[in-house]
């Protein structure tokens, strides 16, 4: 496996140095591993709306990037005391959790786990996609699969500003009640405090890439590196990828699942579904147009729904993984 060294902290760059590497590696087959920072930044996950997830003015008045990454999950702070970490590696090195709808963290998260610990910070996961020391989260990670390649990433709260990232952040209520807790401050900590030795962000760095076994240092070339320059412009910074257009409806679901939060907003003319579009911090292949597809002209009625649906029933968990066609239905139904 190879490790990339980033210097740059152009939250747009980074993405898209990301997607660059995933491309090379369905190309040839490479495996990476990389550590990265990014200026203050909101990285939204690829399926939310995004105004729903921040707290407008406060991310405007302090200058924070907005982005919006490749794979699902929820919205993330990142500042310069935040440690990102990402692998990139063929899915047949991925192993499957079927219960988690094709999705595994631990083979992810173990070797971090293990560097975390020699460092002497005894972390552990916890919920579907986290590590947390002592029960309070350090680590939020998420998946994108796409030609047979699994890009995972995560982040390290080691000497973050949590008192902007709560500002920053503002997630539905039905998140914090589900977790019983009251705000995202209350649930968070830093990973400094827990090192048997206490050492700068940089430092904490290398030896965090020290702990990880196996790996090959490897230089970007200039194609990999203009590559990524030309989607950092056109893609990730582009008003259109990172907030969208908000489509009409008349029709607003919205339930928490095991497997996730999701909204649904239906455009239903003269009973029937016209449109509908989903967010959330739910995982999966967001590969929406069959299942669109099916559902326009369908009755909005639950019986019509669930009949239609349960046509591509087994697409459905790869669309939203872990859930199941009850889960769906309940949801879309009015």
């Amino acid at each position: 496996m190879y490790v990339i060294e980033n210097k740059n902290t152009t939250p747009q760059f980074n993405l898209a140095l990301e997607e660059c590497l995933c491309v090379r590696a369905m190309k040839d087959g490479s495996k990476f591993f990389m550590l990265w920072q990014n200026e203050p930044s909101i990285i939204v996950g690829r399926f939310q709306n995004t105004l729903e997830e921040i707290n407008s003015d406060f991310v405007r008045e302090r200058g924070i990037h907005l982005v919006r990454r490749n794979s699902g999950g929820g919205a993330v702070y990142h500042d310069l005391g935040n440690i990102n970490y990402s692998f990139i590696v063929p899915d047949s090195d991925a192993l499957s959790n079927p219960s988690a709808g094709g999705l595994d963290f631990s083979f992810f998260t173990e070797p971090i786990i293990k560097a975390l610990a020699a460092l002497g910070a005894k972390a552990e996961p916890t919920g579907r996609n986290d590590l947390s020391i002592e029960e309070k989260k350090i680590s939020g990670g998420a998946q994108f699969r796409r030609g047979g390649v699994t890009l995972h990433h995560g982040t390290l709260l080691y000497d973050s500003d949590l008192d902007v990232l709560s500002q920053a952040l503002q997630p539905s209520e039905d998140k914090f009640q589900s977790k019983a807790v009251k705000s995202v401050r209350s649930r968070v900590c830093n990973i400094k405090p827990y090192l048997s030795e206490s050492v700068s962000v940089n430092e904490f760095q290398k030896r965090l890439a020290h702990g990880i076994e196996g790996l090959t240092p490897m230089a970007l070339d200039s194609v990999i590196l203009n590559e990524a320059e030309r989607l950092a412009h056109e893609k990730y910074s582009a008003w259109e990828w990172n907030y969208g257009e908000s489509p009409r409806f008349t029709e607003r679901k919205k339930m928490r699942f095991s497997w996730g939060g999701i909204e649904a907003l239906l455009l239903v003319d003269e009973g029937k579904i016209a449109d509908c579009k989903f967010y959330g911090d739910y995982f999966g292949s967001g590969n929406y147009a069959s299942l669109l597809s099916r559902l326009a002209g369908v009755s909005y009625t639950k019986e019509s729904i669930s009949k239609k649906l349960a046509e591509s029933e087994n697409e459905l968990s790869e669309i939203f993984a872990g859930s199941n066609l009850d889960d769906i239905v309940t949801l879309l139904a009015p």
